[in-house]
């Protein structure tokens, strides 16, 4: 028989979407003081919700859940540890490299991890499971206090620990990672799921209406939900390296061509 497959999108096709959405938001990033339009922002704002969505699909059939949260763990450390090099040679004005979206897609698995600890708990009775899931859902906002309480104090070691642990209100998105675990608990309806971003968008555009084609525009997330609609659930072809390395490459390449150009 022929290859037969679904109408819709697939996670590869979702995957990429986000990607070309995302090179053009993160090319106004590094532009911006140089010209770049405030337009171009727009196409980034469904991306971070894309990749929630992809990530709980990928939690969700993955069969080594463990295996998949060091993997993103390594993509934070290296992110961190390569856009530390960049910036030694490199420089955008007062503009540092904070982009990690491998801090956020962490909190947010570990958060699913959690989930899953306690739907062990629920079935088996396990005080330990108990322990083990709502560590896993409060540490990264523990950690944040830890660490917020270092910038107080002045003491550089809790400040560092932002650079080896993933913490909620260090990560690009803050809050918005706990769609993540939101979206996990509604995995079988997708049309709940969709509900679910659209409540966040809303909740994003009520900030400053007023500003909500300048300075406040993440409500724009809200059109991820035509893509996800149309998912057919089914995988496509696999790029699991290729995000973990286009991710990085590419902004650190933006930021020295940026670079080079403004310091020109």
């Amino acid at each position: 028989m022929g290859d037969v497959r679904k109408k819709g999108v697939t996670t590869f096709d979702l995957k990429m979407m986000g990607i070309v959405l995302m090179f053009i938001d993160h090319v106004h990033q590094m532009f911006a003081n140089m010209g770049a339009p405030m337009w171009l922002d727009w196409f980034g704002r469904p991306v971070a919700t894309l990749f929630f969505f992809v990530s709980v699909e990928g939690f969700s059939h993955t069969r080594n859940k463990s295996k998949y949260l060091f993997r993103l763990l390594i993509g934070f450390w290296g992110m961190n540890v390569g856009s530390s090099i960049v910036q030694k040679f490199f420089s955008l004005g007062d503009m540092a490299l904070m982009n990690n979206i491998f801090a956020d897609l962490f909190i947010g698995a570990l958060a699913m991890y959690g989930i899953d600890w306690l739907v062990r708990f629920k079935n088996e009775k396990k005080i330990s499971y108990l322990f083990i899931g709502l560590l896993c859902l409060v540490a990264p906002l523990g950690l944040s206090a830890v660490a917020f309480a270092g910038v107080s104090s002045g003491n550089l070691v809790l400040i560092n620990l932002a650079g080896v642990i993933p913490m909620t209100f260090f990560s690009e998105n803050t809050l918005m990672v706990y769609l993540i675990p939101i979206m996990y608990l509604l995995r079988k309806n997708k049309n709940w799921q969709c509900v679910a971003i659209a409540v966040v968008a809303v909740l994003y555009f009520m900030r400053a209406p007023g500003l909500a084609f300048s300075m406040n525009t993440q409500w724009m997330m809200i059109f991820s939900i035509i893509p996800i609609l149309l998912y057919n659930g089914e995988k496509g072809k696999s790029m699991k390296s290729f995000f973990y390395i286009f991710y990085p490459a590419h902004i650190w390449i933006l930021y020295i061509i940026a670079s080079l150009i403004y310091n020109r």
